[in-house]
């Protein structure tokens, strides 16, 4: 019984680590930064268009991705929830760079929206567009 629940702890960790992977970055893009957050830059960064695009274009695949997992998830028995987090993972990884975006540069795409408004904007104007 402790094995089960021990698997089980692990693997409900391992879901809100897929979860918070796609979350965080689509959430930290609709908000407003915090009042203690660095002020939004009064110059965006050069970010091209194109990697605007990409990242747009990947968070919209990220949000795909995370539901078809998580229905998975819900549905499947504990034994398979650890393979199927790391097949998420792996999905996950793959819509990012499906869009011709490493992970290290979708992530500072990612960092530059949390902090500046602009693109931020730029970014879900992207989103709603595809």
């Amino acid at each position: 019984m402790r094995a089960v629940s021990a698997t089980m702890r692990h693997a409900s960790a391992a879901c809100l680590s897929v979860a918070l992977l796609v979350v965080a970055p689509a959430a930290a893009l609709a908000q407003a930064p915090s009042p203690e957050a660095p002020r939004p830059q009064t110059r965006s960064p050069d970010i091209p268009d194109q990697k605007l695009d990409a990242a747009a274009a990947a968070l919209n695949k990220l949000g795909e991705v995370k539901r078809n997992y998580e229905q998975q998830l819900v549905k499947a028995p504990p034994d398979d929830k650890e393979r199927i987090t790391k097949e998420a993972n792996q999905a996950l990884s793959k819509a990012v760079t499906d869009q011709g975006l490493s992970i290290d540069e979708y992530n500072s795409i990612m960092q530059v929206a949390q902090n500046d408004l602009q693109v931020r904007q730029k970014i879900l104007e992207r989103m709603k567009t595809k």
